[in-house]
């Protein structure tokens, strides 16, 4: 089983690695690959690799017999690349996943596809595979008509991976979402009606994490209250899990924004220690909003709502778009005046790209906007124009990650999110010897390559003196290497090797101009991964 590496993007915070002393080497473990990894029968012998954490290896080639893999539209470079090597050893690719799930025309080169969740086409799959391992004459297409409830599913294999080598550990409660955002191809995959495991699965899921050596996990929902019900119970039993061991974990999720609309849930999630929540505010214009069917983000003021998550402890991400067609030439004004006003530290901010299986690719594919020119960061033909969105998308990411500004925003989230935060009992692991060494040099880290060596060291100081004063070292290495990591990859983006969208992986032709990272316009630009 073998998980292709990723693109580099604000997402993967691959700029932050360097301050964990080479321990730390890849974003978040593959749960889905996990999670087959652990289904497969009992009397296979199984290897797992993660090429964000290390690379398969010939070795690894000539041992297999088949090589399954898995990952989104961004790693179909990545997915082709691993196919071509396990063909060179003469084996046969299994491939499964959202992308292929998605649009399996994508995918000629590949031996094997399975379609849709784990389910009925999984056993037949297997089935296969006890027969005959060779490489068949044909592509083979195995599709899922009956899904495996997730109450079903086994605990991912997790001892497969070193869950300490990982920036943040994950597990799944639920999946689906009940709403239809335009762009969003959640429900055509998933469903609108949350699917969900028993909290006692999730439960003995969070103690393999701990054993495996992680201190925060991200619950990887499609929408974590999409059962606003479910969540309730679940989140009562993580309370009750939480005091029970000593607070071992700190928790983030991804949520719609209406979450702020929910007190009671609000108060189990600062209670039960979750510290961030990813919300897709996608934009600040109330119009545009409604034009991609997400006027739930509308019913409360989106400033209040944040104000709201804040005032629970939560600091908020947020995703934002451009490249909307209600864009104007203001938009991207707009755009900076909400990350001003919210002083959300941390916002995602890409072009809009139309995914396979969408209601935008039905749209667009309608009206003839969709496009294959390898030159352009995006499949979409914007309204505004190429080059102005483009343009508008640079000018914000450049001005909401410079150092001043970044800094700005999470001295607010220090002084008015994190001082909300329950207080806890501090857990054994972290009173450690080697837990204080380890937080000690990623401290002396911080300090050497940001404060001494850093471009931008009289910021850093300004930001950091007073964290350092008040013995708030956890808040300064967080808001250090965070902020780091989006400055660095904002310069990445000026310099344009950056992604300006993070969904469809560029055409074949495309050269990267260095490792892992896709440049964003012809001459200036080539389509982003």
């Amino acid at each position: 089983c073998a998980f292709p590496r990723y693109a580099r993007s604000f997402g993967t915070f691959h700029h932050a690695y360097r301050f964990f002393g080479g321990r730390v080497t890849a974003f978040m473990p593959p749960q889905g690959l996990l999670v087959v990894a652990a289904y497969l029968p009992a009397g296979w012998q199984v290897r797992f690799v993660d090429e964000n954490a290390g690379p398969v290896t010939d070795g690894d080639l000539r041992w297999a017999d088949v090589l399954f893999t898995s990952g989104m539209h961004v790693q179909r470079g990545q997915i082709e690349d691993l196919a071509r090597r396990a063909h060179a050893h003469g084996i046969p690719v299994v491939l499964g996943g959202p992308s292929v799930s998605a649009a399996p025309e994508q995918y000629p080169g590949v031996d094997i596809l399975h379609i849709g969740e784990l389910g009925d086409a999984t056993d037949d799959l297997i089935a296969h595979l006890d027969r005959d391992v060779g490489r068949p004459a044909r592509q083979l297409r195995f599709e899922t008509r009956q899904r495996l409830a997730l109450s079903e599913f086994p605990t991912p294999a997790y001892d497969r991976v070193s869950l300490d080598r990982y920036f943040i550990a994950s597990v799944q409660y639920s999946s689906g979402c009940p709403y239809s955002c335009e762009f969003c191809d959640i429900p055509a995959l998933y469903g609108r009606n949350p699917r969900l495991k028993s909290p006692d699965q999730v439960l003995a899921e969070l103690d393999r994490i701990v054993a495996g050596g992680a201190f925060a996990v991200y619950f990887v929902d499609d929408n974590f209250i999409g059962n606003q019900k479910a969540a309730v119970s679940l989140l009562e039993q993580l309370v009750a899990w939480q005091r029970r061991n000593r607070y071992p974990l700190r928790f983030a999720c991804e949520a719609t924004l209406n979450l702020a609309r929910n007190e009671r849930v609000l108060t189990l999630m600062r209670e039960a220690r979750f510290e961030t929540v990813f919300c897709g505010i996608e934009t600040p214009e109330p119009a545009a909003l409604r034009s991609i069917s997400k006027a739930h983000n509308l019913r409360m003021p989106i400033l209040d709502a944040v104000a709201r998550l804040n005032a629970s402890g939560l600091e908020v991400v947020s995703g934002i778009i451009l490249g909307l067609d209600s864009d104007t030439a203001q938009t991207g004004d707009n755009v900076l005046a909400f990350i001003e006003a919210s002083r959300i530290p941390v916002l995602t901010i890409n072009l809009l790209h139309a995914l396979p299986r969408t209601p935008l690719w039905r749209r667009l594919e309608g009206e003839g906007r969709l496009t294959a020119d390898g030159a352009r960061a995006s499949n979409v033909a914007f309204k505004l124009g190429y080059d102005q969105t483009v343009d508008a998308w640079l000018r914000c990411v450049s001005a909401a990650y410079r150092p001043e500004a970044i800094y700005a925003r999470f001295a607010h989230n220090v002084a008015e999110t994190f001082s909300r935060r329950k207080p806890v009992p501090t857990h054994p692991r972290r009173r450690s010897p080697a837990s204080v060494a380890r937080g000690l040099a990623i401290l002396l880290r911080v300090l050497w390559r940001l404060g001494v060596r850093g471009r931008y060291r009289r910021t850093f100081w300004k930001m950091a003196l007073p964290l350092l004063r008040a013995g708030r070292i956890e808040s300064l290495i967080h808001v250090a290497i965070v902020s780091h990591h989006m400055i660095e990859f904002t310069r990445e983006c000026a310099r344009d090797r950056g992604e300006a969208a993070f969904y469809a992986a560029p055409p074949a032709a495309a050269a990267p101009a260095a490792p892992g990272i896709v440049p964003i316009r012809p001459g200036r630009a080539g389509e982003v991964a």
